[in-house]
């Protein structure tokens, strides 16, 4: 098999070039991961690193803010963006290599193409971000066919999005498989996001009722306890809690997002939640099995 040099970072900036280097291990059947995030790189990045590098002859990693899944230009503005730290952390674990596009690479111009996932992207954060997912399928489309991934690695915090995406490639007949790491998280709980970031010391203490919420939530179903009157007991909590602004709170089955109202033997159940800390909207889940 012929593999990348793992002891320099390539970084690589244009499809042309990408699609050049990688149509060579294409050629030879090497398999190929793709781990796409949209940088300030943390620990749970790093474990999709890990992963794809075990699972795969070569691993790309893709870097890439995508200005088509923000329905909030401020979003998109605050967005935590360095690539330099980014790449630093990526060189201790050696991708072969990392792709970072600028828009005008991937974007020459205002796409016309829409998805529309139906049941799976109308509720949560579809809900809530009015074109969010149509941009995640543009994107994940736009890198599947740049890149030729026979695999795809994603994190289990983004567990609608992973449901979309799953479903993507189902329905487009590409034949990749993904792979879902499950969510890193801080010694306290506290799920790892890029935008752990943009909070303050004491909105970072107060992110932890997201953790603490989802924690209460199983325990208490797995209890016997009505979910009604779980989800109620949430919102009054969030309501004490003044940096803190509770967006939704949701029982879901884990593959289709569809609303339940009681977790049962047959079925994958997740508990997913989503508020704001300050002005930082932070997103968990957790699965929930009989």
């Amino acid at each position: 098999m012929l593999y990348a040099n793992p002891r320099k970072l390539k970084v690589i900036h244009t499809k042309k070039e990408i699609q050049g280097v990688l149509s060579e291990y294409l050629c030879l059947k090497n398999s190929v991961g793709l781990v796409p995030t949209m940088g300030a790189l943390h620990e749970g990045h790093l474990d999709l690193v890990a992963k794809s590098k075990s699972d795969s002859d070569i691993t790309v990693v893709s870097i890439f803010v995508n200005p088509t899944q923000f329905n909030d230009i401020s979003d998109l503005e605050k967005y935590p963006r360095n690539l330099d730290n980014d790449l630093e952390k990526l060189r201790k674990f050696k991708p072969d290599f990392v792709f970072v596009p600028e828009v005008e690479e991937i974007y020459p111009e205002k796409p016309l193409v829409k998805f529309e996932f139906s049941g799976l992207g109308d509720s949560l954060e579809g809900a809530h971000r009015p074109g969010h997912f149509n941009g995640v399928g543009i994107i994940v489309t736009k890198l599947f066919h740049i890149l030729h991934p026979t695999h795809v690695f994603f994190g289990q915090k983004d567990l609608q999005q992973v449901a979309i995406v799953r479903r993507l490639i189902k329905d487009l007949s590409f034949d990749i498989n993904i792979t879902v790491v499950p969510t890193r998280r801080a010694e306290d709980g506290l799920a790892l996001s890029s935008r752990n970031a943009r909070l303050s010391p004491e909105e970072r203490s107060t992110a932890l009722i997201l953790f603490n919420s989802l924690i209460y939530a199983k325990d208490e179903l797995l209890k016997g306890a009505n979910w009604f009157a779980v989800k109620e007991k949430i919102n009054r909590r969030f309501l004490e809690e003044p940096r803190a602004k509770l967006e939704y709170v949701e029982l879901v089955k884990s593959e289709t997002m569809e609303t339940v109202s009681s977790i049962t033997p047959e079925d994958s159940c997740s508990i997913c939640i989503a508020a704001f800390v300050g002005e930082t909207r932070l997103i968990d889940n957790m699965t929930v099995t009989v």
